[in-house]
């Protein structure tokens, strides 16, 4: 496939820039090299949040794709406030597609990750706000959207490779039955799925749109679920 929306290819250096920034992660190696940061890591990647949100509306019309930091773009400065560990800078690149009419993180979507040498696509909530926890329990348990999630969760399985995650709890939460054929999704606090790889060749052509889209085809299911139980929350 030809270039795609201005997209031609992570360069090279990317995941270089991060494999350097992890052995040297200080203010001093990173000013030093802001410039390679800005041309080979945040400009590509405004690019192929643009192309790949274009591909994404194929299959969800109102996802969002904004090519600006702290939008589709994660910041790069960790916050180290609460943190044992004080190094100012991820070592990975993030980007994130979502859908819905809450703050970005509280919507269901689809992400990347880039942590050299590895690839990891996902889709879903990483976790879930209070109110979202409980609207998502009532769900798991609903004689309609429990065995939606069932479906959906069975459709994604096909995809094969994938994992879900998000499981934190080791008891059914109070007022749920723990013999229910869905308890166990009642342990999860998120819920998201996702597939990782090394680096493919893909990463660095404009075939990494289409290699990211074919992933979060097989993903959809579970996103689409997500999606609207979001929308159900108060």
């Amino acid at each position: 496939m030809t270039e795609v929306g201005g997209f031609s290819g992570f360069p090279r250096e990317c995941p270089r820039f991060f494999a350097e920034l992890a052995a040297n992660n200080h203010k001093t190696w990173f000013e030093e090299h802001r410039r390679n940061y800005e041309h080979n890591v945040e400009a590509p990647a405004r690019e192929f949040v643009l192309a790949l949100g274009r591909r994404l509306k194929q299959i969800a019309p109102k996802i969002q794709a904004d090519p600006r930091v702290n939008k589709s773009i994660f910041r790069l400065y960790r916050d180290t406030r609460f943190s044992k560990d004080k190094t100012p800078y991820k070592t990975h690149l993030g980007l994130w597609f979502w859908e819905g009419t809450r703050p970005r993180m509280e919507c269901s979507g689809f992400y990347f990750h880039l942590e050299p040498p590895d690839l990891m696509l996902g889709a879903g909530l990483y976790r879930f706000p209070k109110p979202m926890l409980e609207v998502w329990r009532q769900s798991v348990v609903d004689p309609k959207h429990g065995p939606a999630l069932v479906k959906a969760l069975d459709r994604a399985a096909k995809g094969g490779d994938l994992y879900f995650g998000g499981k934190h709890y080791k008891k059914t939460p109070r007022g749920f039955d723990p013999d229910h054929k869905n308890a166990e999704l009642l342990l999860y606090d998120g819920f998201y799925v996702g597939w990782e790889t090394k680096i493919p060749d893909e990463f660095y052509s404009p075939e990494l749109v289409d290699f990211c889209f074919r992933r979060y085809e097989t993903m959809l299911p579970v996103h689409r679920w997500l999606a609207a139980m979001t929308e159900r929350v108060p």
